[in-house]
């Protein structure tokens, strides 16, 4: 299988710290891969560099043909093929809360992709309805409930049809049920339009057993276990994965 996503011997530190020291991690078409390890792993950093918001110091990123390099971040002009190949939805939702919903969705494709009003509205109706939000286009982000949030979040990441899908602790603030209900909308967003890549930081190990393809354990800055669910979490060689799934245990 091509990868999707290729990051090769990552390496990013601030504040004189070193974050990551070396991550190499994959992602393919249709896959869902969850990034696991306890709070302060380097996740989030992880997923920022993949996007181009975080510079990083040495190694590789390729995200379906576009190289990110070490150093500076490149001026938003040259990023711009990137733009439209990743999407992120933050821990959060980090929703813009002065619009509604639907103004959040059509924000990106109406001033960074140009598109007229019209068809950015079409374009963002189709994703909030197929997301089952459409009837909360018109509500303000402080007007919906986390689930919800969290559906206008995916559909604003989404308006670009990246080919990669990065999600930070999706499952973050979410009941049982929503979580089982978000991880059946995201195994269908992998398999849709000729296979979309899913990578997803998380520590929440019963959703990533039910939902993903891969699991890959971070600490110490790297890619210390990596497989299937059932090879990494249920019969753990690492200390590290062990610690995950103590602190990522459902709490009585």
């Amino acid at each position: 299988m091509t990868a999707l996503l290729e990051v090769r011997q990552l390496c990013l530190g601030y504040d004189g710290r070193d974050i990551l020291r070396g991550l190499t991690a994959d992602v393919g078409r249709g896959e869902v891969v969850a990034l696991m390890g306890l709070s302060g792993a380097g996740k989030t950093s992880a997923l920022r560099a993949v996007a181009a918001l975080q510079p990083f110091d040495a190694g590789r990123i390729v995200v379906d043909g576009f190289a990110l390099a070490p150093g500076p971040l490149a001026p938003e002009s040259r990023l711009k093929p990137l733009r439209r190949k990743v999407g992120l939805v933050f821990q959060g939702h980090a929703l813009f809360s002065h619009l509604t919903a639907l103004d959040n969705v059509t924000l990106a494709l109406r001033h960074v992709l140009g598109q007229a009003p019209a068809a950015a509205e079409e374009t963002a109706r189709r994703l909030l309805d197929g997301l089952e939000v459409g009837g909360r286009a018109d509500a303000l982000p402080g007007q919906l409930s986390g689930g919800e949030a969290q559906r206008v979040a995916i559909a604003r990441a989404l308006a670009p049809d990246p080919a990669l899908l990065l999600m930070d602790e999706p499952t973050a603030a979410l009941d049982p049920a929503r979580r089982g209900a978000l991880g059946r909308t995201l195994r269908r967003l992998a398999g849709e339009d000729g296979g979309r890549g899913l990578l997803i930081a998380t520590h929440d190990v019963e959703f990533a057993r039910a939902h993903v393809d891969r699991v890959a354990i971070l600490a110490t800055g790297q890619v210390v276990e990596a497989g299937s669910p059932a090879e990494v979490l249920d019969q753990p060689q690492h200390a590290a994965t062990r610690a995950l799934l103590i602190e990522g245990a459902p709490r009585p």
